[in-house]
């Protein structure tokens, strides 16, 4: 029988490989399950990679004259953590998950968000102070 007309098994070995890397890889692996927490919603998010290798041939044993497959396949998968998304009382935040900032506008780049909050904070009491002053009177 020709090698032809045989089932091709590097194609089988290859399907099924492809077949566990696609288990590892769904959308559960990059956006996680929501965490559930004293009123905050954590959810992770990851940055997958992944890569392949492989190769194979054919050869004829000396004592025979049939054809025999030798093959090999590797796969890596890499996931890393990147972010959560953080949900409380209506406002998402992205909480990175990253090395600390190397330089100084790196790190006053990354405490603009709570910047922003504090000094919202600080209005918003400022304005509740100032209503409740003028209900007294």
């Amino acid at each position: 029988m020709e090698q032809s007309s045989k089932k091709n098994p590097l194609g089988d070995i290859l399907q099924e490989a492809m077949g566990k890397v696609r288990e590892m890889v769904d959308a559960n692996t990059i956006v996680g399950q929501p965490i559930l927490s004293e009123g905050v919603t954590l959810i992770p998010i990851s940055k997958v990679s992944f890569g392949f290798g492989g190769g194979g041939g054919d050869y004829t044993p000396k004592s025979g004259t049939e054809k025999n497959l030798t093959a090999g396949l590797g796969a890596g998968v890499k996931i890393t953590p990147v972010a959560f998304l953080v949900v409380k009382e209506g406002t998402v935040r992205v909480l990175p998950v990253a090395v600390p900032a190397a330089t100084t506008l790196d790190r006053l780049v990354e405490m603009v968000p709570d910047a922003v909050d504090k000094v919202s904070a600080f209005f918003s009491k400022k304005a509740e102070e100032r209503k409740a002053e003028e209900e007294d009177f």
